[in-house]
């Protein structure tokens, strides 16, 4: 049995066809909102975000990655450009974890069984799924209805680099594009609060994760069976 178990072993990497290489690391960075209250700036990180990261690459190109990433969202109209936020004067603060899986790719081919220094510009695109509190504003104080969740699109482009044989260091901007309008407590699902409703209903919610990520590569080169 043992040896028919390291035979599979041996002809599982030509099936696959390229070694399959792990990575497991940490993400830091910051977080910060598009919606109906506060700055309307993509890319403005203001509250810190953390995470963890796993990844299995399937080839140089291509790896499945899994992440859980967690923040406070926040938005303040003061922060605003925009005449009628700044006078209207909401904030809110919004508390988001997130479980995520989809695919990264990357641009230059990216061996980690290749030890020299290589860098490579990424994206990375999924399905998140997300938990946090349905919000309303009343009475220009922001309060919470109940806890909900929703599913959101991850839109990440990145840029990385293996520092050591087995550490990558990576930078990376991540939208996302949630499936809800309640994040900031502008439409409260609560058919009882449908009055507090404010801002474009049409359009949904987004957050953003700036920062690094730091991972590290364990895992077997091919195994190639020889008498």
């Amino acid at each position: 049995m043992k040896k028919i178990f390291n035979l599979l072993l041996c002809f599982f990497p030509f099936i696959t066809l390229n070694a399959q290489i792990n990575e497991i690391g940490v993400f830091l960075g910051g977080s910060n909102f598009v919606g109906d209250v506060g700055s309307t700036t993509y890319i403005a990180p203001e509250k810190l975000a953390f995470g963890v990261l796993y990844k299995w690459n399937k080839s140089p190109r291509h790896a499945y990655r899994f992440s859980y990433t967690q923040s406070t969202i926040a938005g303040n109209d003061a922060d605003s450009k925009e005449t009628g936020r700044s006078n209207r004067g909401y904030s809110f603060e919004n508390k988001v974890k997130e479980l995520s899986a989809g695919l990264e790719f990357n641009f230059f081919d990216f061996n980690l069984h290749d030890y020299h220094p290589k860098v490579t510009p990424y994206i990375y695109s999924g399905l998140s799924y997300f938990m946090y509190d349905e919000l309303y504003i009343s009475g220009g104080q922001t309060r919470k209805d109940k806890n909900s969740n929703s599913f959101a699109i991850p839109m990440t482009l990145g840029i990385k680099s293996n520092v050591t044989p087995h550490l990558i260091l990576a930078a990376e901007v991540g939208a996302r594009y949630t499936f809800t309008d309640d994040i900031d407590g502008s439409n409260p699902s609560n058919s009882n609060l449908s009055p507090l409703r404010f801002g474009n209903l049409n359009n949904n919610d987004w957050y953003v994760f700036s920062g690094i990520t730091l991972t590290y590569t364990f895992g077997q080169k091919p195994c190639y069976c020889a008498e």
